[in-house]
C-alpha cells in the first residue's frame, strides 16, 4: 500500500462554493469600525423578563436532563393550541410537531428527509443562504426561480415552467427575507393548483409569521387544507421572542412526514435544550406577546421608514419581517454606482452604517442596486443610524 508522509489528510470539501456567510462578513466589519449594525437580522433589545424568568423557575424546578427527543410536550401542545387559533389546522402534538434546534436546523432536517440524490427542489430566488448548501448536502439539484425583481411577487408561469417529474419539493418563504414580501390567499391557491396533480413537497419558511403590517394577516401554509397535506412549516421562537440566540424552533407536518423527520432529527441534534422548552411552554400561554408583536414591529417600520424618506434612498414596500429594502441608484454620491456589495462595504466603513447586499441572496450575484437593512433595533439605534444616512 503506498504510503504517504505524516500530515494532514487530503480533504475534498462537500461545499466548494461556500465561504464565510455575508452576514457574518458584515456584522465583523459593522464591529470593527464602530458602524451601526443594521445587516444581521438579529434585535439589540431584550426579551421580556418574565421568559428567562420561566427559564431559571425551569432549572430550578429540576429540568435538566433530555426531553424527549420530539420536545418537551406541554411545548408541543402549546405550539398546537396556537396553531389551530390563528390558522384553524389541528396538529397532533404527539405526532405532528416536533421541536427543533432553531429554524435553520429545521430547514436542513427537512431536506434531509425528503430530498434523495438526483432530486430536483426548487426555491425562489432571492432566497436565504441556508436552503442551497442544504439542498445540496442532501445530494438533490437546485432549481432557480426568481422572484419577479422590483416587487418580488411570485411568478407562477416561471414556478410552472420549472415543474419537472424530478421534482421533489419547494421552499416558500413567506412573510419573505430579504424583500418582506407577503404572500396572500390567492398565491395560496395558485400555487395549489400547480402542485395539486403532483407528489410535490413544500417546505414553508414561516419564521416572520406574526410580523405582517397594515392589516394583513399572515396566510400559512397551514391555512390550506390542500397545502398542508403536503407541507412541513417551519417557525422561530427566537424571531418571535427576540430570543435569537436561543436557536429554539419547530415544524409542524402530517403524521407520515414527520415521523421520516424525526429519523433525521434524532440523529442531528436529538432533542434541544430542556429548561428552554419548559420556559417557552409556561411563556406561549400567554398569546399577547406574538398577538402584539406585528404592532410592535410596525411602529419600528413606520419611524424607520418615515427617516429614510428624507433621503435619497427609494424606499421598497415592506409588507413583513424586520427587513426594508432601499435602491441607492439615486444617491449623490458617486459610490451610487457600486456593486451591492461593494456599497455596502463602503456604508459600513465610511458613513458608519452596515447594511446587506441584495446580490447575496441570488446564486449568480444579480444586482439590482438594492439593499436591506434590519429595523428590529431600539429607536436610538435607529436614530443614530437615520442620522448618519441623512447625509447621502
Amino acid at each position: 500500500m503506498p504510503s504517504r508522509s505524516a500530515g494532514t489528510p487530503a480533504l475534498t470539501s462537500r461545499l466548494p462554493h461556500v465561504g464565510t456567510t455575508i452576514f457574518t462578513v458584515m456584522s465583523t466589519l459593522a464591529q470593527e469600525t464602530g458602524a451601526v449594525n443594521l445587516g444581521q437580522g438579529f434585535p439589540d433589545f431584550d426579551c421580556d423578563p418574565r421568559l428567562p424568568q420561566a427559564v431559571t423557575a425551569a432549572m430550578q424546578a429540576g429540568h435538566n436532563q433530555y426531553p424527549p427527543m420530539a420536545g418537551v410536550p406541554a411545548l408541543r401542545e402549546g405550539i398546537a393550541r396556537k396553531v389551530e387559533a390563528l390558522y384553524g389546522r389541528r396538529y397532533d402534538p404527539g405526532t405532528e410537531i416536533t421541536v427543533t434546534a432553531g429554524a435553520t436546523q429545521a430547514i436542513l432536517t427537512a431536506i434531509l428527509a425528503l430530498v434523495h440524490p438526483g432530486d430536483e427542489v426548487i426555491v425562489l430566488e432571492p432566497c436565504y443562504d441556508s436552503y442551497v448548501p442544504n439542498i445540496e448536502l442532501a445530494g438533490g439539484t437546485v432549481v432557480r426561480v426568481p422572484l419577479v425583481p422590483g416587487t418580488f411577487r411570485p411568478d407562477f408561469d416561471r414556478l410552472a415552467a420549472a415543474l419537472s417529474p424530478r421534482t421533489r419539493a419547494i421552499l416558500i418563504n413567506t412573510p419573505h427575507n430579504p424583500s418582506g414580501t407577503v404572500w396572500g390567499a390567492g398565491d395560496l391557491q395558485r400555487l395549489y393548483d400547480l402542485v395539486a396533480s403532483t407528489d410535490v413537497w413544500l417546505i414553508g419558511d414561516e419564521v416572520y409569521e406574526h410580523m405582517v403590517y397594515d392589516g394583513q394577516t399572515h396566510q400559512s401554509l397551514a391555512t390550506h387544507p390542500g397545502l398542508a397535506a403536503r407541507a412541513l412549516i417551519v417557525s422561530s421562537f427566537g424571531k418571535t421572542y427576540h430570543v435569537t440566540g436561543w436557536k429554539v424552533g419547530y415544524v409542524l407536518a402530517p403524521a407520515a412526514m414527520m415521523a421520516e423527520f424525526r429519523k433525521v432529527h434524532q440523529f442531528n441534534v436529538f432533542t434541544v435544550n430542556t429548561p428552554m422548552q419548559h420556559g417557552l411552554a409556561a411563556y406561549l400561554a400567554d398569546p399577547a406577546p406574538y398577538l402584539g408583536l406585528s404592532a410592535f414591529y410596525q411602529a419600528k417600520r413606520d419611524r424607520f421608514r418615515a427617516g429614510l424618506a428624507r433621503t435619497r434612498f427609494r424606499l421598497l414596500p415592506c409588507e413583513g419581517t424586520y427587513f426594508q429594502c432601499v435602491d441607492y441608484s439615486a444617491l449623490a454620491v458617486p459610490e451610487r454606482d457600486l456593486p451591492e456589495a461593494a456599497f455596502c462595504e463602503w456604508l459600513t466603513r465610511e458613513v458608519g452604517v452596515a447594511a446587506i447586499p441584495l446580490s447575496a441572496f441570488y446564486g449568480d450575484g444579480f444586482d439590482q442596486r438594492v439593499v436591506r437593512f434590519c429595523f428590529a433595533k431600539r429607536d436610538a439605534t435607529l436614530d443614530t443610524a437615520l442620522e448618519r444616512l441623512a447625509r447621502l
